[in-house]
């Protein structure tokens, strides 16, 4: 099982970095710097034993027929990873297509 991001994650999750560090969530860089690389791993790890179900209707705009899973990082802050599987030659993908904590997208949940 491998966990993929789609390029469109990746820039986010750079972006994500700058974000926390610039609204001082996290008083310096590399505090925030080892959130991001924290979440993006525990992502990798996790994903595929996490439990999941499938995405409300609007987040078809990032892929239709997504599941979503959550990570919890804080008492406060849930981020959801909405992702799609795919199989080839017997080994099983997951794609990341989009992601976004609770501030943002609980009312679409």
């Amino acid at each position: 099982m491998s966990v993929l991001f789609s390029h469109k994650v990746l820039e986010y999750l750079e972006y994500l970095v700058v974000i926390l560090y610039e609204r001082d969530y996290f008083g310096f860089l590399d505090s925030s710097e080892r959130y991001v690389s924290e979440l993006i791993d525990d992502i990798k790890k996790n994903l595929p034993i996490k439990q999941h179900k499938l995405s409300p209707k609007y987040f078809d705009k990032y892929g239709k027929g997504m599941k979503y899973a959550v990570f919890r990082k804080s008492k406060h802050t849930c981020w959801y990873v909405f992702f799609k599987t795919y199989t080839e030659k017997g080994e099983t993908y997951y794609l990341v297509r989009y992601i976004a904590n609770n501030h943002v997208i609980a009312k679409y949940l």
